[in-house]
C-alpha cells in the first residue's frame, strides 16, 4: 500500500510539473502570420493604386534567439513592378520603420526564410507590424495590411 500511495505522489508531482511547463513549451511553438494587403490601408495614401491588392502568409517557429520566419507574399494589379516589401513596425493607420526586409526586386508568388529578433515577434504578437509593397510611382508603399498572428 505504501508504495502505491508513493507511486500515486509521484505522478502527481509529474502532472503539476508538466502543467507548469506547459505555457512554455506553447510558446516555443508554431505561429502562423497572415495579413491582406491593399492600398486603402496605406499610410500615406499611394496615387492611383485603387485596384492593387495582396496577401502575405507564414509560419515562425521561437527559438532562444526570436524565431524563424518562412514567408509567401502575393500581389496583383499594383501601378507598376514591386520594387521591395518589407514588414514594418506600427500600429495600425500609422507609417512605422522597416523591422524586416522580405524582398527587393519582387516577384508575386515570392517566399523566403530569414531569423526574426524577440522583439520582432514581440510586435507581430501584439498588432504592432504590417506588410506593405512598394513601387516606383508608391515609393512609401502601395499595398499594406497588418499582420495578425494565430497559433499554429
Amino acid at each position: 500500500m505504501k508504495k502505491f500511495v508513493s507511486l500515486a505522489g509521484l505522478t502527481a508531482v509529474a502532472a503539476l510539473v508538466l502543467v507548469a511547463l506547459a505555457p512554455a513549451a506553447q510558446r516555443a511553438g508554431t505561429y502562423k502570420v497572415s495579413a491582406g494587403l491593399n492600398s486603402r490601408q496605406e499610410t500615406p495614401r499611394p496615387k492611383r493604386a485603387v485596384t492593387a491588392v495582396g496577401s502575405f502568409t507564414g509560419t515562425y517557429v521561437e527559438n532562444k534567439a526570436g524565431a524563424v520566419l518562412k514567408w509567401k507574399l502575393s500581389f496583383k494589379r499594383l501601378t507598376g513592378s514591386a520594387t521591395a516589401a518589407h514588414i514594418h513596425g506600427g500600429k495600425r493607420g500609422v507609417a512605422g520603420p522597416v523591422i524586416v526586409p522580405l524582398c527587393g526586386p519582387c516577384k508575386s508568388g515570392q517566399a523566403g526564410t530569414t531569423k526574426i529578433s524577440k522583439a520582432v515577434v514581440a510586435a507581430l504578437e501584439g498588432n504592432r507590424a504590417y506588410v506593405n509593397v512598394h513601387t516606383a510611382k508608391n515609393a512609401a508603399g502601395e499595398i499594406r495590411g497588418q499582420v495578425s498572428v494565430k497559433e499554429g
